[in-house]
């Protein structure tokens, strides 16, 4: 069930985010030191024009001049908040409905009394009603009560995982990836994660009346703090379906487990249920840009802009976009987009890209699909400005020495050497070979005379969203398919024969070392040996600057000593898959950190360091085989055999005797893990799998038959299986137990319920709300859908183990549905009887607030394990 709140990700982590520049600061002015008008109290707005960006983007002709005005006004305003109801949630509809029928009339209202606020309003391109968009500020929120109303249900909904807070434009993407439930979907640069939680919303919502979807999305982002962000927006999804990995985008590991077998549309044989390499359905490439078209919600942009930003990024951009395609299945579909309005870091790539895959992929022209969203087609011909300097061709570049100006940033990518120049060196001091390049016309004398190129390439397929015609932020996006293998060696517009030699000796090395049997274990020296020397080669290959090039030989020779450090790190990772057979997967690294930190202060020891295969200081990723335990679970909770739990289960704990959290994994999320110990484990998880079982540590909780409690998390996946521990409470006991957290047996409105909850063993239970008319000893068969909760059975009470905000989103959505449905409507008595009959006392005569408090020990004390 997506909607439920699960993270442990500590908000440390990601307090450093970019601050919301609109907010007028708490302090007055007079506090400031740079303010010398210290008496007054006004807030003084961010500038919001830059005179070099006018510039660059009228000579680019983004929009038309008519346009221009408008486009700036636009620009110059505050982004409307979106947001987007979650399709898997149990309460899609009726939050859907609360906002067409709630408060988008009494907004409405509002304005019609002669306001000026624009009420809420869905995005008319996004599916079924399911994105909306409004205007209003914090300001307003604040003094209106029917907004400030709507705020706080925006507030309560998104932190259950109910609604996610979005970008409107940055919902477009995962829109034209076409995503189907059986998909393997990767997510190269995932971070913050609001798209990859749209995309496992479509996995799951599209694969109704399944048990999970028979696909799954690997989100991968390079900064591990970024990687925790991104872990507590998922988390909120609880989905089984979902690893989280912290790698360069560009040097994405392939795990090839056999060396010769061919990239994309080979199929797995049917009798042998395991992948042999990692490769994609679908890909989804947001890249770092210089994200001027986010500088409606970040005006602080305005100030820093300058015309190189772009510059800076296209080569790495170029990389990733390359990687993302040698990682796609033949006949897949792969989205680059960017936040920017630069052709540079756009067109220019998207160019790049076809040039080098020649006619293996195809730009997509996607203008029939969300018709009502309006974009508008990629720009053929642009310039490049360097250093205050318009060059309209590469010729420019070269005629002035411009060397982190390479050919591929201009429409036609070509390149040009001056054969005056007996030795024909290009910008990096290599030969190359005068058949490789085009010669410049003898005709052009000066920079005068040349012409503004043009692509022949379709990059009108591509879109451009620009602010002043939905009201919106700025994006790029272009949908490639790949119709057949890359080719061995791409088509590029110059080689360097220096650079020939180095991926000759590096493809000698790594193809020495290819593959290790080391025990038995099958493990590949390298991440898909051609597709990895073909990266190391375009790194090689292309400079953007010193820097860049710095960076890439010392990539190159990375990867080199990862071979030689091969042999040691096999063994280690064949010790940990042979001799730790038991294990299981984590929410966050940090938080698993800082969980066996609070443990090793309570032993006085320090932690010792984790390691997951060849990655230090990461938490193992390991398969639970502890037949015992998962005896124990499956007998005390009557767990049907039908649910699959063999090979499912995993933990990030290598002591099996130590077990805290066992997590629960989809059958592509475990067949991605095997191939993975195969290859030597190659990926470097931070996350992986849905929190299904958590040890229960407090005294009472030790003696109970089953030392693993299911957590609110998994329980929606599980429920449907289980066959004891779980009863039906009529909808005045489920409020009551909401809204008391703990009720003794005696005091249940229905008397044969507190029986029933009397009679079941120590421990964790179920309690699931019967809806309707049914009568208690009616039996019924919970599915996924049903509404419960987790419970402690203790000695004489019955205390819910769920977080406070999860009560109150329950309490609301159950009085809304009681208000609506003439069957589930409560009779005023039966409301009152709990308080007539319990009064203001608990068990043992305590008063009900103090009784409340013991009660959630339980749950407290597994909290901060």
């Amino acid at each position: 069930m997506g909607g439920r709140r699960g993270s442990r990700t500590q908000r440390k982590h990601f307090k450093q985010s970019r601050e919301n520049v609109w907010k007028r600061p708490k302090t007055e002015s007079s506090s400031d030191p740079n303010n010398p008008n210290s008496n007054n109290p006004a807030w003084q707005p961010f500038a919001t024009q830059n005179p070099s960006f006018d510039e660059y983007y009228k000579e680019q002709g983004i929009v038309s001049p008519e346009e221009w005005d408008a486009f700036m006004e636009m620009l110059r305003k505050p982004l409307p908040a979106a947001f987007r109801i979650n399709a898997t949630s149990q309460f899609c509809e009726d939050i859907r409905s609360q906002l067409e029928n709630d408060f988008m009339k009494s907004l409405q209202a509002e304005a019609i009394e002669g306001s000026d606020l624009e009420p809420i309003k869905p995005l008319p391109w996004y599916p079924d009603n399911l994105a909306w968009q409004s205007n209003f500020s914090r300001m307003q929120l604040r003094k209106n009560q029917t907004l400030e109303r709507f705020h706080e249900f925006l507030k309560l909904e998104t932190e259950i995982g109910n609604i996610s807070r979005q970008e409107a434009v940055s919902m477009v993407p995962p829109l034209f990836l076409d995503v189907r439930p059986d998909h393997f979907v990767l997510d190269v640069c995932a971070a913050p994660g609001s798209k990859t939680f749209q995309l496992l919303e479509i996995i799951h919502h599209s694969a109704k009346g399944r048990f999970l979807p028979d696909g799954m999305v690997l989100a991968n982002d390079l900064d591990v703090q970024r990687c925790n962000l991104l872990i507590h927006q998922t988390k909120r999804m609880c989905t089984a379906n979902l690893i989280v990995t912290n790698h360069e985008g560009q040097h994405f590991p392939g795990c090839r487990s056999h060396k010769n077998i061919s990239n994309g549309s080979e199929t797995t044989n049917n009798l042998e249920q395991s992948i042999t390499q990692l490769l994609f359905d679908r890909v989804l490439c947001d890249v770092p840009c210089s994200g001027d078209g986010t500088l409606r919600k970040a005006p602080d942009i305005w100030r820093k802009w300058n015309g190189g930003m772009g510059n800076g990024l296209h080569c790495l951009q170029i990389h990733i976009a390359m990687r993302g395609l040698s990682l796609l299945k033949v006949g897949g579909r792969m989205v680059y987009s960017t936040c920017s309005m630069n052709p540079v870091e756009n067109e220019a790539v998207v160019a790049e890209i076809l040039r080098r895959c020649g006619g293996s992929v195809e730009l997509v022209d996607v203008s029939n699909e969300l018709p009502q969203l309006i974009r508008r087609p990629g720009l053929t011909k642009w310039k490049v400005r360097d250093k205050g300097v318009w060059l309209p061709s590469y010729k420019d570049a070269r005629k002035l020495q411009r060397n982190g100006i390479v050919p591929s940033m201009f429409p036609s990518g070509k390149n040009y050497v001056d054969l005056t120049n007996n030795n024909q060196k290009i910008e990096n001091g290599e030969s190359v070979n005068a058949e490789d390049v085009d010669q410049p016309d003898d005709t052009i004398s000066s920079i005068d005379d040349l012409e503004e190129e043009v692509s022949d390439l379709p990059l009108q397929r591509c879109m451009r969203i620009v602010p002043h015609d939905q009201n919106t932020g700025a994006f790029f996006i272009a949908v490639l398919h790949k119709v057949s293998h890359l080719p061995a060696i791409p088509d590029k517009s110059a080689t360097s024969q220096g650079k020939l030699s180095t991926r000759s000796e590096l493809h000698e090395n790594l193809s020495d070392q290819a593959t290790e049997e080391i025990n038995g274990l099958e493990v590949s020296s390298v991440d898909g040996a051609d597709e990895k020397i073909s990266e190391v080669a375009s790194m090689a290959e292309e400079n953007i600057s010193e820097m860049a090039l710095e960076a890439t030989d010392e990539k190159i020779s990375e990867e080199t000593s990862e071979v030689d450090e091969k042999i040691s790190d096999v063994a280690l990772e064949a010790d940990l898959v042979d001799d730790e057979p038991a294990g299981g997967a984590p929410e966050s690294n940090s938080s698993e950190a800082a969980d066996k930190k609070t443990d090793s202060a309570k032993t006085g020891e320090k932690r010792k360091l984790q390691i997951q295969g060849k990655w230090k200081g990461v938490d193992p990723v390991l398969f639970f085989q502890d037949e015992t335990i998962i005896n124990s679970i499956k007998t005390f909770y009557g767990i049907d055999e039908s649910f699959p739990f063999t090979g499912h289960l995993v933990t990030r704990n290598k002591d099996a005797n130590h077990v805290k959290r066992i997590y629960y994994v989809s059958k592509s999320v475990r067949d991605v893990l095997d191939l993975n110990f195969r290859v030597g484990q190659q990926l470097k998880i931070t996350s992986v799998g849905l929190k299904m079982f958590e040890r229960q540590s407090s005294r009472e909780g030790s003696s109970a038959p089953c030392s693993f409690r299911i957590s609110s998390e998994g329980l929606p996946v599980i429920l449907p299986y289980i066959t004891k521990q779980i009863l039906y409470a009529s909808p005045a006991d489920f409020k009551h137990l909401l809204q008391y957290k703990s009720i003794k047996f005696a005091d249940f409105v229905d008397a044969d319920f507190g029986q029933k909850a009397a009679d079941l063993m120590l421990g964790c239970c179920v309690i699931v709300l019967r809806e309707g008319d049914k009568s208690l000893s009616d039996h019924i068969q919970a599915d996924a859908s049903a509404i419960a909760i987790g419970c402690w059975k203790g000695r004489s009470s019955l205390s819910v183990m769920v977080t406070a905000m999860d009560c109150q989103e329950l309490l609301e959505r159950l009085s809304a549905r009681i208000e609506t449905e003439k069957n589930g409507t409560l009779a005023p008595e039966s409301l009152g009887v709990l308080d007539k009959k319990q009064g203001m006392s608990g068990e043992n005569g305590t008063p009900l607030e103090d009784h409340n408090v013991e009660a959630m020990k339980i749950q407290d004390t597994n909290a901060s394990e």
